[in-house]
């Protein structure tokens, strides 16, 4: 009975340092208002955790010399079921693709939960930390390095009368891109306009693009090179 209440009181605790530590996750997925946040990934990281500890200790009573178990099973099913969990959170809208950072933070929690189910306490913790340092102190200064495509032209189509224009360039105002309309044309027999538009900003291209896809009324943004106007990426 005292090895059974010990040995119950150390589980208990593994899966608290899970809760703990994923809640922490959670919190700063939940501050910047992303498709998963604090309950998903608590959720994610304890049930994990209680997942490796019913591999770990769960079917120690029906072991034997003529049974034997593989702890790592469970744990190579967590990994692919939470590849599916991930999924779920990216979606793309015209070929824009959002939610990436937030699926790899399940992804995180997951691993979190398992270390922390393991016993691997240091390995909890070190993931933990690491995962905040990225997002909280890292992103915000790798943000502000200029990159390569930060003055490119995008080639907009959108529908002509609808106050499309004012929109998109509101838009990319609000993300912080100053913009220079190079040329607008109206496409043949048609009522859409082809506008192509040098944007400037201290972050990438890549991230304009997805707000500009928001906009009701853009058909079609193509991102070029500014040097020669050749097509580099094409979203529609």
């Amino acid at each position: 009975m005292d090895l059974w209440t010990e040995s119950s009181g150390l589980e208990l605790g593994y899966l608290a340092l899970a809760f703990v530590l994923c809640a922490f996750i959670g919190i700063e997925r939940q501050v910047r208002q992303k498709a998963a946040g604090f309950r998903t990934h608590v959720l994610v990281g304890t049930g994990s955790a209680g997942f490796t500890l019913v591999s770990s200790f769960g079917f120690a009573h029906v072991l034997g010399d003529d049974v034997t178990l593989d702890p790592s099973r469970i744990a190579a099913q967590i990994v692919t079921g939470i590849g599916f969990l991930g999924a779920g959170v990216i979606f793309t809208r015209r070929d824009a693709v959002r939610g990436l950072t937030t699926a790899a933070t399940i992804w995180v929690s997951a691993a979190v939960g398992m270390a922390a189910g393991a016993g691997m306490v240091s390995l909890a913790v070190g993931l933990t930390v690491a995962h905040l340092f990225a997002l909280v102190v890292m992103g915000p200064i790798v943000a502000k390095i200029p990159t390569r495509d930060t003055n490119r032209v995008l080639r907009i189509v959108y529908a002509d009368g609808e106050g499309v224009l004012r929109r998109l360039l509101a838009e990319a105002t609000e993300v912080g891109f100053s913009a220079f309309i190079l040329s607008a044309r109206r496409l043949d027999q048609t009522d859409l306009v082809q506008l192509d538009g040098r944007f400037k900003g201290r972050m990438p291209l890549r991230d304009l693009v997805p707000h500009l896809h928001e906009v009701d009324g853009v058909r079609s943004i193509h991102v070029q090179r500014d040097t020669d106007d050749e097509e580099e990426d094409s979203r529609t």
